[in-house]
């Protein structure tokens, strides 16, 4: 008997102590917050710090732009005027100068392809069987003299870089000055340092 009563008193008792809480019960203005509210100087230094990091971004990425910007300009003067310092990779180097020189000393068939494909264009246009038939002609002869005259170019230029440059890297040179042969003079990039006929 003397046990029942003291487990009874025990359930009357354990709700008296127990404390509720309910997460969504709102929390009272006055209470605390569970951290201590920072000093007016802490939260201005703390946005301070934020305003400056924002700002310091700005600034890293102005600067990234105009350097980009400036290496731009000095890559279009360097191909205007050779400076090898600041060409872009592709046209750096000695091997590649000299394959620039070697195309630009000579006349190319590929140069003269532009103005005379208009004048073939021209010709096809004209509805007449004579001048059409002649038009498909001057293809076919461009096209041969072309690829001949590439055929040589890239033959006696890959003889003179084994013999200049030994031992160094020469891959893609030829193709390299192949394709700048197929540009009209006065339009290639870097420009042309050396004239017409000069001796490499």
């Amino acid at each position: 008997m003397g046990f029942v009563f003291r487990s009874r008193a025990k359930e009357e008792k354990a709700p008296a102590d127990a404390v509720v809480t309910d997460s969504k019960q709102p929390r009272d203005p006055q209470a605390k917050k569970g951290r201590p509210t920072p000093k007016r100087s802490e939260a201005q230094s703390q946005r301070r710090s934020v305003a400056n990091t924002s700002t310091s971004r700005k600034d890293a990425a102005k600067r990234q732009r105009d350097e980009r910007r400036a290496q731009m300009d000095r890559q279009r003067q360097a191909l205007a005027g050779g400076d090898e310092r600041y060409l872009p990779a592709r046209d750096k180097g000695p091997v590649r100068k000299f394959a620039r020189d070697f195309i630009d000393s000579r006349f190319n068939v590929a140069e003269f392809f532009l103005p005379m494909a208009v004048v073939i264009l021209v010709l096809s246009v004209v509805r007449v069987g004579s001048l059409q038939t002649v038009a498909l002609l001057l293809w076919l002869v461009v096209i041969v003299l072309i690829v001949l005259d590439s055929l040589v170019t890239g033959f006696r230029l890959r003889k003179r870089l084994a013999e200049r440059f030994e031992g160094q890297n020469r891959r893609g040179a030829v193709a390299y000055a192949l394709m700048r042969s197929l540009q009209m003079r006065r339009l290639r990039l870097p420009k042309p340092q050396v004239k017409r006929g000069a001796r490499l």
